[in-house]
C-alpha cells in the first residue's frame, strides 16, 4: 500500500463544503464565533482559480473560500488552505501571504486566513509570514490546526458529535496504515461501524461513510472482505446504509463516466485544432512533435499552444515555445 493509492484532496473539498460550520467550529471556534450562521454562505472557487493556477502546488494542497457574513454585518470572506498530502513545504507561509494579500487587492474584502496541516514533522507549524525592510514590516499571522495533535487526543475524537472527529480519524488511520492493508481494513470496519452506532441522520452517515472509503483504499481481496464484514454488520443491526450507499456508488460512477468521456472529447480536440494549424501553415510536422502535443492533457496549455501555432513564424520556435511552456520536459529529435 503506497501513498500513491490514497486520494486526499477531493475527499477533502467535498467533506468542507458539506460541513462548513462544522469545519469552523471543530477546528477553529474563534472564527466560527464570529460568524453569522443564520445568513447564508457562498463558495467562491471561481475566485480561487483566478488568483493563479500554480502549477507547482499540484495535489498537495486543498484550498477553499467562501464569502461569509460576521455577526457585525460585514461580509468577509474565510481562505481555507489544507495540506492533505502532509509534506513541509517552506513556501507554505509566504504562499498563505500571497492569497490573503491577493484576494484583499481583488476584492476589496477582510480575509480570514485558516490552515490544516496533516504533515508528520512534529515541529513544522508555520503560523506566519513577514518581511522587514528600511523600516517597513509587513506580516501576515494565521491560525493552523495540525493533525498530528490529535493523534494524543484519540478520546476527544471519539467523544465529539462533530462530523470531523470521524473525518479526522479516517485520515489519521489511513496515513498511519500506508503499508499495512490489513491493518486499515480493521480500522476502517472500526471506523463504520463507530459511525453506524453514532446517532448521525441518514444522509450524514452516507456521507461521512463516503468519506472515509474513498480515503481509505483497500487491495481488492481486502476490499471484498469489508463489504461482506459491513452487509453482516448491517443486517445484524437492521440498517440498510449498505444498499444505498452502494446504489449511489454506482450511480456516480456512469455520471464520472460520462464526465470523463466528455473531457477526454474536448482535449483531443483541442490536440487536434493544434496540430492542423501546424500541418496547414508548415506542410510537415516532425512525428514527435505530433506525439509531444497529442500527450497534453492542459485544456489551458492547448489554448495557449494554438495560439502560438497560429502566430510563431516557424516549427522550430513553436518547438522551442512548447519547451518553453511544459519546462523544458520535453526533447525533440
Amino acid at each position: 500500500m503506497t501513498e500513491q493509492t490514497a486520494n486526499y484532496d477531493s475527499p477533502w473539498k467535498e467533506v468542507i463544503e458539506l460541513y462548513f460550520p462544522r469545519f469552523l467550529e471543530f477546528f477553529f471556534p474563534q472564527a466560527y464565533t464570529v460568524i453569522d450562521w443564520t445568513r447564508p454562505y457562498e463558495f467562491l472557487d471561481t475566485e480561487l482559480q483566478q488568483l493563479e493556477p500554480d502549477a507547482e502546488i499540484g495535489r498537495r494542497l486543498v484550498d477553499k473560500v467562501a464569502k461569509v457574513w460576521l455577526l457585525n454585518g460585514e461580509a468577509a470572506w474565510v481562505l481555507v488552505h489544507v495540506e492533505v498530502q502532509g509534506q513541509y513545504d517552506k513556501e507554505f507561509a509566504e504562499r498563505m501571504y500571497t492569497y490573503n494579500y491577493r484576494l484583499f487587492d481583488r476584492h476589496r474584502q477582510r480575509v480570514i486566513s485558516l490552515a490544516i496541516l496533516a504533515d508528520e514533522q512534529e515541529n513544522w507549524r508555520p503560523s506566519s509570514y513577514s518581511y522587514e525592510l528600511g523600516g517597513c514590516r509587513v506580516s501576515l499571522e494565521f491560525p493552523i490546526a495540525k493533525l498530528l495533535d490529535y493523534e494524543l487526543a484519540w478520546e476527544t475524537l471519539e467523544q465529539t458529535s462533530n462530523p470531523f472527529g470521524i473525518v479526522v480519524m479516517a485520515h489519521l488511520k489511513t496515513k498511519a496504515t500506508q503499508r499495512k492493508p490489513e491493518n486499515r481494513l480493521q480500522w476502517k470496519l472500526n471506523l463504520v461501524r463507530r459511525l453506524f452506532d453514532s446517532g448521525y441522520s441518514r444522509e450524514d452517515v452516507i456521507e461521512l461513510f463516503r468519506f472515509i472509503d474513498w480515503i481509505m483504499v483497500l487491495p481488492k481481496e481486502l476490499a471484498i472482505s469489508f463489504q461482506t464484514e459491513l452487509r453482516s454488520y448491517e443486517e445484524a443491526k437492521r440498517m440498510r446504509y449498505v444498499t444505498s450507499i452502494e446504489r449511489l456508488a454506482k450511480q456516480e460512477g456512469i455520471e464520472q463516466g460520462i464526465e470523463q468521456g466528455i473531457e477526454q472529447g474536448i482535449l483531443q480536440m483541442g490536440r487536434d485544432n493544434v496540430i492542423d494549424v501546424l500541418a496547414t501553415r508548415f506542410a510537415e510536422v516532425p512525428s514527435s512533435l505530433v506525439d509531444a502535443i497529442n500527450g497534453i492533457n492542459d485544456s489551458s496549455l492547448l489554448k495557449i499552444l494554438l495560439k502560438g501555432a497560429i502566430a510563431i513564424p516557424s516549427i522550430a520556435e513553436f518547438q522551442q515555445f512548447l519547451n518553453d511552456h511544459t519546462s523544458g520536459d520535453i526533447q525533440f529529435t
